[in-house]
């Protein structure tokens, strides 16, 4: 999707981006010098260990290791994809993302999803001002206004052409309704409005646009909840309800997951938050991995039936490959027949958290849960343990999580660890340290040669120095890194105003630029006005060894000794 983008716009995006202006709306950044630091938004730490450089237009955190330009950050920090993060920091700036045609006609039909959806959010809002049952629902239910607010609530009123009538017009647009969720067609072809009698209650993207719908029925008609179906902009595999709410707070300690759209409104209504609910799907690997990136402990709240508490185990099934890293995954199990929205209620804010604070950490909550269904007071129940253990550790990374979590399941059992970790393949795998694969047609980043290293460093800081330095040469040189440095020369030469994020911005589809955005973050010991000389004779010296070395290799080749030298 990134090629679609012309080269030539990205590099002037990066240009007038300021990297300082793109972070610091998110993070609260301090002056270090030339530079600016803060604690890193990505991982948990109390010394600041996250930089940002105006000059080189690029962030990097020293803790972690994360790094790279403005668009990495949105897509990190916002959770956007790359096209996605391209066109808000374009938007940002008052640019046009230009596209290649096929991309623009999907684009476009997208933004008439967008339009129509937006269209459809402002009827169901101006629709629950005109109606009281809808408005004494919510009052029943304990929203108020504020939060009604907040979270743009509707009404899809009790008929079969609210939105039909007002925004079908056309053929072209009634399809595009049925594209967009908001009309459904029965077998004979008639067309009607798939919410009615419904609170409503619009899902956003990151940027806030409403990509769908769920309804809550008013009386007792089934489905009790219903959801807008999958769409071009909409799927219930990555998105999550309140997620938009929750990304304009600082970033916080924890965030809690709940089922129920008005268990969302009623615990950030009472000050617990932030808060998301899946939308009527089991939890997903991409809602923890978008998660991960929010907060640093995540609170799953599940209903206290038998429900709630199957939930939370396919809850704990996805989220095992994401144990035993910086963020703390942890289970909370509602007394018997409540649920958020009730109990918040019903105990308050204080007491909700208090019980949020007695979580069970997932490897607790899977022990527990293991040992409800297996009984393991008898060799035929721990036996059962072990069967109902062996996928679920299979599921764990590699590593120290791992091992204490198979000791905990081995003691349950009776075993010595090691016993039981073989008898279930538990067992963490070896692996060989070896070295890292060279993508090709690159001899890679090189780490013997220093000199080629701080050849690459100043290139890559330097541009306009860089395209005053004469590549000739290094097309001859069989070593690490020469490649890659004649290709940054080359860059700079055809483009002298490229700025470092920039030049670092070519190689994102190449498995080389991770390499270069860590180069980057290595300061040079020159600056920019001996860069020039520095990197020309750096260049010299590096072409002059290798030919020497060559003539060398051809003299013994050929069985003539070195010059002083003897055989």
């Amino acid at each position: 999707m990134g090629s679609r983008i012309p080269r030539a716009f990205k590099d002037e995006l990066l240009a007038r981006a300021d990297i300082v202006e793109v972070v610091g709306a998110r993070v609260t950044l301090k002056r270090a010098g030339a530079n600016y630091k803060a604690l890193c938004p990505f991982h948990g730490e109390k010394t600041p260990s996250f930089i940002v450089s105006p000059s080189r237009g690029t962030y990097h955190c020293f803790g972690c290791g994360v790094h790279g330009n403005a668009i990495d950050f949105l897509m990190q920090f916002d959770n956007l994809s790359y096209p996605e993060a391209v066109e808000a920091l374009a938007e940002s700036l008052g640019l046009e993302v230009p596209r290649e045609a096929e991309a623009a006609e999907r684009r476009t039909e997208n933004d008439q999803l967008y339009d129509l959806l937006r269209e459809a959010d402002q009827i169901y809002r101006a629709a629950l001002r005109e109606h009281p049952e809808a408005i004494e629902y919510l009052k029943r239910r304990g929203i108020d206004g504020a939060t009604a607010g907040r979270f743009a609530m509707g009404y899809a009123p009790d008929a079969w052409d609210t939105v039909l009538k007002a925004l079908g017009g056309t053929e072209a647009r009634m399809k595009l309704l049925l594209q967009a969720g908001l009309l459904t067609e029965n077998e004979q072809g008639r067309r009607y409005d798939r919410f009615r009698n419904r609170i409503m209650f619009p899902i956003r993207d990151n940027r806030g646009r409403v990509i769908g719908f769920g309804g809550r029925v008013l009386d007792a008609s089934e489905p009790k909840y219903l959801n807008s179906p999958e769409t071009p902009i909409f799927h219930k595999r990555e998105a999550l309800y309140g997620l938009y709410e929750a990304r304009r707070q600082a970033r916080p300690k924890e965030i809690y997951v709940v089922e129920g759209y008005l268990d969302v409104a009623s615990l950030a209504q009472h000050g617990v938050e932030p808060v998301v609910a899946t939308l009527g799907t089991a939890t997903t690997p991409e809602h923890i991995r978008r998660l991960t990136r929010l907060a640093e402990r995540i609170v799953f709240c599940f209903d206290g039936d038998r429900a709630g508490r199957a939930a939370a185990w396919r809850a704990m099934e996805t989220a095992l490959p994401f144990a035993g890293g910086t963020v703390e995954l942890k289970f909370l199990l509602l007394p018997e027949g409540e649920d958020p929205d009730s109990l918040v209620r019903k105990e308050g804010a204080d007491a909700f958290r208090a019980r949020a604070a007695e979580a069970l950490p997932l490897s607790t909550f899977l022990v527990r849960e293991l040992e409800a269904r297996a009984q393991p007071d008898s060799a035929d129940g721990r036996a059962r343990l072990a069967a109902l253990a062996r996928p679920l550790l299979e599921r764990l990374p590699d590593g120290v999580y791992r091992e204490l979590l198979t000791g905990e399941l081995a003691a349950v059992v009776g075993m010595p660890a090691e016993r039981f970790a073989a008898l279930v393949g538990a067992a963490t795998k070896p692996t060989a340290a070896k070295p890292a694969a060279r993508p090709a047609g690159h001899k890679g980043p090189p780490q013997k040669s220093t000199l080629m290293r701080k050849a690459i460093r100043l290139a890559l800081h330097y541009p306009r120095a860089a395209a005053r330095v004469d590549p000739a040469g290094l097309e001859e040189v069989d070593q690490p890194g020469a490649a890659l440095l004649k290709q940054l020369l080359e860059i700079a030469q055809e483009n002298p105003h490229l700025t470092p994020a920039a030049v670092v911005e070519r190689f994102r589809d190449d498995p080389l630029g991770r390499h270069l955005g860590q180069l980057l973050a290595e300061t040079p010991l020159d600056d920019e006005a001996a860069a020039p000389t520095v990197l020309e004779e750096a260049v010299h010296r590096i072409v002059r060894k290798d030919r020497e070395r060559r003539a060398l290799a051809a003299l013994r080749e050929h069985g003539v000794p070195p010059s002083g030298g003897t055989h």
